[in-house]
Formats: structure tokens, sequence, C-alpha cells
């Protein structure tokens, strides 16, 4: 049996299909993990599957361009399943028809306090004012936080690494945090985890509650169009 996975293995690493591979195999074993434990959010599989990659490319040496020559594929099917997002919220399109206004203001608001508070944590800690642009779009989904940093003098690079690592701590630490604060209405609830930890915070949302989830989806998707419209204003004003 290790004959033939090394087999696999050395034919996989001469083609793009590795890193599609083992990311597909990456996730699935952190769904499996993750369901076992009764969808722990400690367990979350996207958390689960980038430990699993960052070890398994270490481990083997393999470069991260090499990884995305394959990985490529995943990247490019986040734009239909983000797209595929408003068949929970068309579900509960009344609900938000009546809250309509009381949403945009609650995600406006949101989306400012997200990025003034990283400047802010990151400034007082001699942040450098490279860092502090590419962190100040963290919590909206990585296109859009990526296209912000390049416009305002960040680095997208990077700023897809805190993207990524604000939505996992979301999915992670999000339920228990609205738990504490007493929050019970599942679409505060959404809201916040959309406007907070983008698709990552909106898939766990998904996962919890469809109420939730709904109202996430539109969060997410609103705090994307309010973070691009907002944050060059707020950043030319602060620097």
């Amino acid at each position: 049996m290790s004959g033939e996975f090394y087999q696999i293995w050395v034919y996989l690493s001469t083609t793009p299909l590795l890193g599609l591979t083992v990311t597909l195999v990456a996730y699935q074993a952190g769904m499996w993990i993750y369901t076992r434990a009764n969808l722990h959010p400690l367990l979350n599989p996207v958390l689960i599957a980038v430990v699993l990659l960052v070890g398994l490319l270490m481990v083997t040496g393999t470069d991260y361009r090499t990884y995305f020559d394959g990985a490529q594929f995943v990247h490019f099917m986040l734009g239909p399943a983000t797209v595929a997002l408003a068949v929970p919220l068309y579900q509960q399109f009344q609900k938000v028809k009546k809250s309509f206004v009381l949403i945009l203001v609650s995600i406006v608001t949101g989306s400012t306090v997200a990025a003034l508070s990283a400047i802010g944590v990151a400034w007082l800690m001699g942040t450098t004012q490279e860092t502090l642009l590419s962190l100040a779009p963290k919590s909206v989904t990585a296109p859009i936080a990526m296209g912000i940093a390049e416009a305002t003098g960040g680095v997208p690079s990077l700023t897809a690494v805190l993207v990524i690592l604000t939505g996992i701590l979301g999915a992670v630490l999000g339920t228990w945090t609205l738990n504490a604060l007493r929050i019970k209405d599942w679409r505060a609830r959404g809201l916040a985890m959309g406007t907070a930890s983008h698709g990552i915070g909106t898939a766990r949302a998904l996962q919890v509650n469809e109420i939730a989830g709904a109202f996430a989806s539109l969060a997410m998707g609103l705090n994307g169009l309010a973070t691009a419209v907002l944050l060059p204003i707020l950043i030319g004003l602060i620097f």
C-alpha cells in the first residue's frame, strides 16, 4: 500500500493535479474530523486543511508556485460558490426586506469598526504603515480585500493571509463570542459573522442556522461593497 501511495505521489508531483488533489484531500480530512467532533468550532475544517497543507508542503519541500498550479482550480470555483450563497438569502428575502435599513446601518458600522479597530491595535503595536494598510481590509472576502490593499498601498499577498486568518478566527471563536454577549437573534448573529469574517464565517453560520447563514451571506456581500467605498476615504483621513 505504501508503495502504491508513493507511486501516486510521484505521478502527481509531476503534474498540476498535485495542488488540486492535496487541497481536496486536506479539506475532506478536515470535514471528517469536524463531523466526528460534532461540528466543534475549534476543529474548523478550513483550519485543519490549512495546517495539513502547510505541513505537507514543508515536509515535501514543495514550493507554493508548484502547489498553486493545481490549486488555482479551487480558487476559480470560489466565484460560483460565492454566487451560490444568494440561494439561502433568497429564501429569507422577506425577513431581509423588513429590516433592510437597519441591516445597512449595522453593516456600515461593522465595516468601519472592523477596519479602524484593526488599524488602531496594529498601530499601538508599532506596525509599519504598509502593514497597517494591508491589515485594514481583513474582514472582507479575499479578492475584494486584495484589490483594496493594492489600491491603498498595502501588500495584497499579506492581505490575503490576514483575510484567511480573520475568517478562521471568526469561524472558531464567533459562536462563543456571540453566546458570551447573549446575542440570540439569528439575524444579528448572521450579520455579525458575515461582516467580521466574510466567507469562512458565513460557512460556519450556515452550518449553525439557515437564517443566520442567509444574513451572513448578505452581510459578506454588502460589507465588501461598503469597505471598498469607505476604507479609501478613512485611510485618506488617517494617513
